[in-house]
């Protein structure tokens, strides 16, 4: 019994070690580890109070949650990033997916938000599980335009779009967040991706790598859109040639 005392306060040690290890990297209180031992080193962190980090309306908000809860949602989760092998994760710098729920980023609500530079994806496990595996993928991208920037320039891809098109200023700065699939608006897959160049390009990567017939159909009648695949396929290649969509 004394001994079962012991490995217990050893584990919670530890567990709270880990947590304050990664505070000091990507600078959110109140996480705590759910699973670390992945096959491509993902670590998988769950908020166990609400957090905020930012200053001012530039902040980002989300609260406590716990997995076990959201088992299903949480399957789609680690499916979607286990398609992401740990030489490419390594390559554009992504190493923690951080679950919570109710997230807003700049008093807007979100379902996920992306910080290269802190190496993570913070994921609201309350969003729609239709849409979940499309956004982790839309957040990846995010990542991955950070860290490459030169292979994505906003330049050359807003002469895909028709001469008289204009993206706004920023992608909060309009009414444009749907992200149902657009019938008819050539040369774009969802209302969200006309707010920016970058928000198009990572519903371009969403669809890419989750929904190939939906890609295939929109190639044979989008003479855009097969401009904007093939550009994003191309640029992702040159940074893994074995990368797979």
């Amino acid at each position: 019994m004394f001994l079962r005392k012991i490995l217990l306060i050893l584990l919670v040690l530890i567990s709270c070690a880990n947590a304050d290890t990664i505070y000091n990297i990507i600078k959110i209180p109140h996480l705590e580890i759910y699973k670390s031992k992945t096959l491509n080193k993902i670590h998988y962190l769950q908020s166990k109070k609400p957090f905020q980090v930012g200053i001012m309306k530039n902040n980002i908000t989300c609260f406590q949650t716990k997995i076990d809860l959201h088992q299903e949602k949480f399957k789609i989760i680690e499916k979607s990033f286990n398609k992401y092998p740990k030489d490419f994760l390594k390559k554009i710098n992504l190493k923690y997916v951080v679950i919570c729920e109710t997230l807003s980023v700049s008093q807007i609500d979100a379902a996920g938000f992306a910080d290269q530079k802190m190496k993570t994806i913070i994921l609201d496990i309350k969003t729609d599980i239709s849409l979940l595996e499309r956004i982790i993928h839309h957040e990846v991208f995010h990542i991955i335009n950070d860290a490459y920037k030169s292979n994505f320039m906003e330049s050359k891809w807003k002469k895909f779009n028709k001469t008289k098109f204009q993206y706004q200023k920023c992608s909060t700065c309009s009414n444009l967040f749907s992200l149902s699939l657009l019938r008819k608006n050539e040369g774009f897959l969802s209302e969200y991706s006309m707010s920016t160049a970058s928000e198009d390009m990572a519903e371009v990567f969403s669809f890419l790598m989750t929904d190939k017939n939906i890609v295939k159909k929109k190639i044979n009648k989008d003479l855009i859109l097969k401009k904007k695949f093939f550009f994003i396929k191309e640029n992702i290649l040159k940074i893994d040639n074995k990368f797979k969509f």
